[in-house]
């Protein structure tokens, strides 16, 4: 794709990050059909919390649900005893969105870049919404920017402003000083634990030690990849010359040329065995999502239903 084609698609601004909030409600779908029961207990409510979760078992007072009682525990200590459950608290949610050099292109779609910056918009209105904290680390080669979770909607804006402002506008030098491990060593110093965290990157600029940073992420919190990739780097044209924008002008390649067809087909076997393999050993969940696709409908497949991140 020519870099200097519209600006809709090489780079994203803030206010169309913004608008994607409208995304984000879509996504969240009500029920189809209201509770009828009039029973107590029985009718389920139209809004969605955060759940319940299990505190402590005490003994069993006079008033207490007897579907509480822990009949393991009763059994065991000979006396009634009941568990007692508490409002989960808002949990963080960490966006790791990488606009790095590699994500400067595209053959179809939207640039890498715009495609990175929409599913984190769209993931921090959706947890936003569902009253978690939203946070992010935004890193370009060059700069890389970190942003605590907060449960306030001017966090989110700050962090939509960020990805707006660190996306490329032009081809430059491949600068190398934030890279993804640089973002993933630095979310282990910013994530708590039971952090949900989306790593959202073509994953190009993976490492020797990128499975390790993953694993540690992985350990204390559910992480999930979110891979940006462009059909042009899973399998070239059959035939005909083509030009590819690098930072010293223009690259052609000849795609009717065998042996250039066979080094690049290694070239790829090799780079999806190495993250296959990083992702199993680090047992993060990954997910592709194509530049040539909508990112609310990458996402819809891939969230739970209601639009849930959990």
């Amino acid at each position: 794709m020519d870099v200097t084609a519209s600006d809709a698609t090489t780079r994203i601004s803030l206010q169309a990050l913004i608008r994607l909030q409208a995304d984000a409600r879509a996504l969240k779908l009500p029920s189809a059909r209201p509770a009828r029961a009039r029973q107590a207990g029985l009718q389920h409510s139209s809004q969605r919390g955060r759940g319940m979760a299990f505190a402590e078992v005490r003994l069993y007072q006079p008033g207490d649900d007897i579907r509480s009682i822990d009949w393991r525990v009763t059994a065991r200590r000979q006396a009634p005893h009941t568990k007692l459950y508490e409002e989960e608290r808002e949990r963080p949610v960490l966006l790791i969105c990488d606009l790095g050099p590699t994500l400067f292109f595209a053959s179809t779609g939207a640039f890498k870049q715009v495609r990175c910056a929409q599913l984190a918009a769209i993931l921090a209105w959706l947890a936003l919404s569902a009253g978690d904290q939203v946070g992010g680390i935004v890193f370009n080669g060059n700069t890389l920017t970190v942003q605590r979770p907060a449960r306030r909607k001017k966090s989110v804006l700050r962090l939509l402003d960020t990805l707006a402002s660190q996306q490329r506008s032009h081809i430059d030098s491949f600068a190398s000083e934030t890279t993804l491990d640089t973002a993933l060593a630095e979310a282990r110093r910013v994530a708590h634990t039971g952090s949900r965290i989306f790593v959202i990157s073509d994953f190009l600029g993976i490492s020797k030690n990128t499975t390790s940073l993953l694993g540690a992420l992985a350990r204390h919190n559910s992480v999930s990849a979110l891979r940006v990739v462009d059909p042009l780097e899973q399998e070239l044209p059959q035939s005909g010359r083509f030009a590819i924008a690098g930072a010293d002008g223009p690259v052609w390649f000849d795609a009717s040329n065998s042996s250039f067809q066979q080094a690049w087909r290694e070239k790829i076997t090799r780079h999806e065995t190495a993250l296959e393999d990083c992702f199993r050993l680090s047992g993060v969940g990954a997910t592709d999502v194509s530049t040539r696709e909508a990112p609310a409908v990458s996402l819809k497949s891939i969230l739970g239903p209601g639009g849930r991140i959990g």
